[in-house]
C-alpha cells in the first residue's frame, strides 16, 4: 500500500491550498454529479454519493454547491454529461501510475494527460497495461487517536474488512468494494470519524525508488492530480522516509 498511502499523505497536506484554488470544489462536483446520476439523489441509500458529500464538506463546498451538483447528477436540470475513462501509463523508474478520469470531452483529455506524461519524464499507456498491477478496494483511513487498534480491528473485521494497517499515525482500513458501505455504515454508527473513504486502486507490489527518481515521479503525480478532469492517481511507488526528507527539505 506504500505507493498509495505516500501519495496520499502528501496530498493530504496540500489539500488546503487546492481548496483555496477551487480546484477541489470543482473536481468534488463532478464527483457528485457521477454519483447521483448512477446511484440516485438519496446519500443514505448512495455510498458513492455520500462520501462525495462528505469529501466536499471536508474542503468547506458550500451547501448550495453541493445541493446543486445532486440535482444535476439526478437530471433535475441541466448540466455536462461526464464520462468516468481510465487511464494508464508509466513514471520515471517504470513506476505504474493508474488516472480515474471524469470528462465531458475524452478529444481533449487524453492529449492533454499525454503530453502531462511525457513532460514529466513517463509515458501514457494501452488500456490494461498496468491495471492488473493494483486491485480495487474500499480504503478507510482513521487517525490513530480516534480508537484503539485492538477495538478498531474487532469492529472493522466484523463489519466486512479484510486489513487494518498502522501508518504514520493513522489506521487504514480495507475491504473489498462490495464491503465498502457496511464497513462506512459500521464506522459511522460507532461515530468514528474518518479522515477519508474511498473506493481506492491499491498496488499488489511497490517499487523502490531514489531521490532523483522520487522527484519525478512525485511532480508527475501532483500534475495529474492537478488536472480537472483527473479525480483519482494511483501508483506503485515507495520512498523511503530518508529521501522523503531530502525531498521536503528542497521544498
Amino acid at each position: 500500500m506504500a505507493g498509495h498511502s505516500k501519495w496520499a499523505n502528501i496530498k493530504h497536506k496540500k489539500a488546503a491550498t487546492d481548496a483555496k484554488r477551487g480546484k477541489a470544489w470543482s473536481k468534488l462536483s463532478k464527483a457528485i454529479i457521477v454519483a447521483a446520476k448512477a446511484g440516485g439523489a438519496d446519500p443514505d441509500g448512495n455510498i458513492r454519493l455520500r462520501t462525495a458529500i462528505q469529501d466536499a464538506k471536508a474542503v468547506s463546498m458550500p451547501k448550495d454547491n453541493i445541493e446543486r451538483a445532486i440535482r444535476k447528477g439526478a437530471g433535475e436540470t441541466g448540466g455536462d454529461d461526464y464520462e468516468e475513462i481510465i487511464y494508464e501509463g508509466y513514471a520515471a523508474a517504470g513506476v505504474a501510475v493508474m488516472c480515474d478520469i471524469l470528462t465531458d470531452n475524452r478529444n481533449r483529455t487524453a492529449p492533454e494527460l499525454r503530453k502531462l506524461f511525457e513532460k514529466g519524464g513517463g509515458k501514457m499507456g494501452a488500456t490494461g497495461c498496468v491495471s492488473y498491477m493494483f486491485d480495487r478496494k474500499g480504503l478507510i483511513v482513521i487517525s490513530a487517536d480516534q480508537i484503539d487498534e485492538e477495538k478498531l480491528m474487532e469492529l472493522a473485521l466484523e463489519a466486512g474488512a479484510e486489513d487494518i494497517a498502522a501508518n504514520e499515525g493513522s489506521f487504514e482500513v480495507t475491504c473489498e468494494p462490495d464491503a465498502f458501505t457496511g464497513v462506512s455504515d459500521a464506522l459511522e454508527a460507532a461515530e468514528i470519524a474518518c479522515e477519508s473513504k474511498q473506493l481506492a486502486r491499491i498496488p499488489q507490489n511497490t517499487v523502490d525508488i531514489e531521490v532523483e527518481d522520487a522527484r519525478k515521479v512525485l511532480r508527475l503525480m501532483e500534475a495529474l492530480d492537478d488536472h480537472d478532469d483527473v479525480q483519482m492517481v494511483s501508483a506503485n511507488f515507495n520512498i523511503s522516509d530518508e529521501a522523503m526528507a531530502i525531498i521536503a527539505a528542497e521544498a
